[in-house]
């Protein structure tokens, strides 16, 4: 007679811990050393204010979408993209040396427009709360 175990049980329908898949790993190791990387070895003013949001590997580890915002808004990422891919070869040996990988990804630089999409729609949710505040009002 074996003994029952909760944690064989979770795992056999599913329910246990999900192992992340490879490129998610690396993503995740990538977007945590060019932040590293940005902060204290790149000395281009214009890429002072870049945050690194997310990064996206495709499975079989050949490109890397980085994507990035900015403190200032929309209005200075194409001077941050153009200084991004002008350090780009800097970035992708750096990632080589720390992540030890055989093969380094190929870095594509994007600006995240979600935060400016978030703000629109907060906007919309705040306009439409004072119109029905306004109209409860006069009602």
């Amino acid at each position: 007679m074996s003994i029952w175990d909760p944690k064989q049980t979770l795992d056999s329908v599913g329910l246990g811990r999900q192992e992340m898949k490879r490129s998610a790993r690396v993503a995740d190791a990538m977007r945590k050393e060019l932040a590293v990387l940005l902060l204290n070895k790149v000395r281009d003013p214009k890429l002072a204010e870049v945050h690194i949001s997310r990064v996206e590997v495709t499975d079989d580890l050949k490109i890397a979408r980085i994507f990035f915002t900015l403190l200032s808004g929309k209005k200075h990422a194409g001077a941050a993209e153009k200084s991004l891919i002008k350090a780009r070869g800097f970035m992708r040996t750096h990632i080589a040396r720390t992540l030890n990988m055989r093969y380094t990804p190929d870095l594509q630089f994007r600006y995240d427009d979600t935060a400016d999409k978030v703000a629109q729609v907060e906007s919309l949710f705040r306009d439409i709360e004072n119109e029905r505040k306004e109209h409860g009002e006069d009602s």
